[in-house]
C-alpha cells in the first residue's frame, strides 16, 4: 500500500533548508511515512527570499526530491472561493497561504505546516500538525 500524500507548507520547507542536519527537520520526519509535495507557490516564496545563489540551487534540488504541484485554474477557482468566504467572515489570511491550502484541497492532500494559526481557518483542509525538531512532541 502506498504511503499517504502530504503537501508541505513553506514553513516546513524553510525548516528543512535551514537545518544543518537535515535528518533533524520536520520534512525528514514527514517523509518517513508520507509522499511529500510542495506547491509552486512555495517555490515562489523561497525564490523571493533567496539571498544567495546557493539558496536558489537548494530549492531546485528539493523540488526534484519531493515534487512540485503547479498552480492551475482549478486551484485558482478554489482559492477564490476560500478568499471570498474568509473575507466575508473577516478572517482573511495571506493570499499565498490561501493558494497553498487550495492546492492541498484540489489534490486531496493533507497539509503539513509548522504554522497552523491561519490554516485552521480553512475548514476544508486536513492539517498534519507537526512541531519543529526542537520540540520532540511531534504528531504525524
Amino acid at each position: 500500500m502506498a504511503a499517504p500524500g502530504v503537501l508541505t507548507d513553506t514553513s516546513v520547507i524553510i525548516d528543512f533548508l535551514r537545518k544543518r542536519d537535515k535528518r533533524n527537520s520536520a520534512l525528514w520526519r514527514i517523509r518517513e511515512s508520507h509522499v511529500c509535495f510542495m506547491s509552486s507557490v512555495t517555490v515562489f516564496e523561497w525564490q523571493c527570499g533567496a539571498v544567495t545563489e546557493r539558496h536558489s540551487e537548494d530549492i531546485g534540488k528539493l523540488a526534484k526530491w519531493i515534487g512540485t504541484i503547479p498552480f492551475d485554474d482549478e486551484i485558482a477557482g478554489i482559492s477564490s472561493i476560500i478568499y471570498r468566504r474568509l473575507k466575508r467572515e473577516h478572517t482573511l489570511i495571506e493570499f499565498r497561504d490561501i493558494f497553498i491550502a487550495a492546492t492541498a484541497i484540489a489534490e486531496n492532500l493533507c497539509l503539513a505546516t509548522l504554522n497552523t494559526k491561519h490554516f485552521k481557518r480553512i475548514e476544508e483542509i486536513d492539517l498534519l500538525e507537526i512541531q519543529s525538531a526542537e520540540n520532540k512532541n511531534v504528531r504525524l
